[in-house]
């Protein structure tokens, strides 16, 4: 089957096609409307250094040097300049798909044709993602405006022969692998260095991995919430339609009818229909106004970086050679605030899932016993596991504090208000994280608790769920290591594999789950 192409420059690129491609799942290309577009913009940056136009980034220095005049036989030594002294990033390497999105964002920007590079850089750049020749980029150093300036200048320092990429599943000298591919370092010409490293690339990738992570966990906690909610023989009236169409958010809306479908069938709703009980507490009566909260900030974020990559966030654009702007295209606020807010977001789905796995401990109802085994005391149960989602929840929340309400002042107060979205993108990462396994907790106790609800049945869909945790983690009545049973649990959901026995299940029975083919609902 002929893999599918994505034209640089001129298609949409959404979250869903960006990690098609940095996965090698679609190819890139350049077409020929591209390769106009870039040489046209080429050839208006190549006059201006001509007629000695002063341009910024072109034929003057950067950020508090921009009024330093640089000369026409110096202009390439700038640029690769440039590369050197702005590679100060520090601490861990970026994981490798993070890299290979920030090469399909930036070329991206670069084929949209305001940039001025030349047309050997843009395919240079190509080469290394079809190749999955990835550069080594350190994850801190990046103030978020101008742009992502130190990731961004590692992430090309191989375009001149500098670095270290992953080869082969290595890390290698780039000078290596340029001389095993038979292939010449770049000489770049005016504008390219500054165009190579002006952008929001960096924070947008994160951004990326954000929107696709969250929305996994988010389909992961209904489902997870649903078997909670059964097992405490919790009511499903508060999830009516007619009751969330009075305070109509799409999030809320769209977590109701999951919540509703995934429990309409079910033998355990219906064993206790005509209780006494008035009211459950609110971590299950609210998921849909606590779970939709959060899909409403996930839509906000998902939007928010689906502009971002397609937009062009170099400096100064060059329009043609008599209009180029310098401008402010590469400051970061705009995907800081939703990547902050998201933020807030994923901690919240970890904080109200510990609140239903303290629930599931207390044996306060009828048929769980307290700890969710028959013969404590003598065993602790499912006691422990709850302390480690308790740590990793106030972990989550000292994450909390949003980054872009900093700002320091660089570049001697010339970039004097900056976005420090690079810490917001890189964050939401280490909050995932973190959600990831305390929803694993909270999964293993539901799991348990189902069980003692048999010989009930619930839906195909919670059943179908409950029957892959028990593929790979057997019911418990007594003490075990119980950190093997949370990491395949954490695996599970972390791989996918809850949400798409979920959505199958529910294709199967010819049920649909709303919005989940929709464009609005999805990551394309």
């Amino acid at each position: 089957m002929r893999i599918k192409e994505f034209n640089f420059g001129i298609d949409k690129l959404s979250v869903g096609l960006a990690l098609e491609i940095a996965r090698s799942e679609r190819i890139g290309r350049l077409s020929s409307e591209t390769i106009k577009k870039v040489t046209g913009s080429r050839q208006a940056v190549e006059k201006i250094v001509r007629d000695g136009k002063i341009v910024y980034g072109i034929n003057t220095g950067f950020g508090s040097l921009c009024t330093t005049l640089i000369s026409e036989e110096d202009t390439q030594k700038l640029q690769h300049n440039i590369l050197r002294s702005h590679s100060v990033g520090m601490g861990e390497n970026i994981p490798d798909e993070v890299a290979m999105l920030m090469l399909v964002l930036k070329i991206h920007a670069l084929a949209q044709g305001f940039s001025g590079v030349a047309l050997t850089t843009l395919e240079r750049i190509l080469w290394h993602i079809d190749n999955k020749i990835i550069p080594v980029v350190p994850s801190q150093g990046s103030v978020g405006a101008s742009g992502d300036l130190a990731p961004l200048a590692h992430l090309f320092l191989p375009l001149i022969g500098l670095g270290e990429v992953i080869y082969k599943g290595k890390k290698v000298e780039t000078a290596a692998v340029l001389q095993a591919e038979n292939m010449e370092p770049l000489q770049l010409g005016p504008k390219e260095g500054l165009a190579l490293i002006n952008g929001t690339q960096f924070m947008a990738a994160y951004a990326i991995k954000a929107v696709e992570r969250m929305h996994n966990c988010l389909e992961t906690a209904d489902i997870i919430g649903a078997m909670t909610l059964e097992s405490m023989l919790g009511s499903v009236k508060p999830f009516e339609e007619k009751l969330h169409q009075l305070r109509a958010y799409e999030g809320n809306l769209h977590v109701a009818h999951r919540l509703r479908v995934m429990l309409e069938k079910s033998e355990m709703v219906h064993s206790h229909q005509n209780c006494q009980r008035v009211q459950d507490p609110y971590s299950l009566r609210c998921m849909p106004q606590v779970h939709g909260a959060s899909r409403n900030a996930w839509l906000h974020l998902k939007d928010t970086t689906t502009t971002e990559i397609n937009s062009v966030t170099d400096n100064p654009i060059i329009f043609d050679e008599n209009n180029t702007i310098s401008g402010g295209n590469f400051h970061g606020q705009p995907i800081a605030l939703p990547l902050d807010y998201a933020v807030l977001a994923i901690s919240e789905l970890g904080n109200i899932s510990d609140r239903r796995t303290f629930l599931l401990l207390e044996g306060a109802v009828g048929g769980l016993p307290k700890l969710l085994m028959k013969n404590t005391g003598i065993n602790s149960g499912f006691m422990m596991p709850q302390y480690t989602s308790a740590a990793l929840v106030t972990e989550n929340k000292s994450l909390c504090f949003p980054a872009s309400a900093d700002s320091i002042p660089t570049s001697l107060g010339q970039e004097d208000h900056v976005s420090m979205g690079a810490i917001s993108g890189r964050r939401t990462g280490q909050v995932l994280d973190n959600l990831e396994k305390i929803l694993a907790v909270e999964l293993l106790c539901a799991a348990q608790a189902f069980d003692y609800r048999r010989p009930l049945k619930s839906s195909k869909i919670l059943e179908s769920c409950h029957q892959l945790i028990r593929k790979h983690i057997d019911h418990a009545e007594e003490d075990r290591v119980f950190s093997r049973d949370l990491e395949i649990a954490r695996e599970l959901i972390a791989n996918k594999s809850l949400a798409q026995v979920a959505n199958k299940a529910a294709v199967k029975d010819n049920i649909k789950f709303k919005g989940e083919s929709d464009e609005y609902f999805g990551i394309y």
